[in-house]
């Protein structure tokens, strides 16, 4: 039987971490130790990575703030250059609310590719500047 795999990757976790950081005046609102990325294998998304809330019940009955999980499909985003895992990121990134309220934003007026690719040569700029 062929199940899905779950697994955290640190190097993924770190990457999540400097986009944050680098873009922090972009992203003020992320708790970034609320925001977990987990690899998925034996996955047949064809999607690149998915973004969960943690339903508000469940944060009630736990007594937990809002939480995060990126989910990234292993098959498919390691296909994927170091920029374009960068931007897949910041794009799950926008999906959180200003509020971190533990909703989702869906895609639109604050989730779209013209403000990932901002983003990015914004990060980009950025991380010219540090080397």
């Amino acid at each position: 039987m062929n199940r899905k795999r779950y697994f955290y990757d640190n190097n993924l976790e770190m990457l999540l971490k400097d986009v944050v950081n680098t873009l922090k005046d972009y992203f003020p609102n992320i708790k970034i130790d609320n925001v977990k990325v987990v690899v998925c294998r034996n996955c047949k998304s064809k999607a690149l990575a998915r973004i969960y809330m943690l339903p508000p019940v469940w944060r009630f009955v736990l007594g937990l703030e809002p939480m995060y999980v990126i989910e990234v499909i292993e098959k498919n985003f390691s296909l994927l250059t170091q920029s374009e895992k960068i931007k897949v990121f910041i794009h799950e990134l926008l999906h959180i609310p200003k509020n971190f309220s533990g909703g989702l934003r869906p895609h639109g007026k604050y989730v779209n590719s013209y403000l990932v690719d901002k983003l990015y040569k914004e990060y980009v700029k950025r991380k010219a500047c540090v080397t």
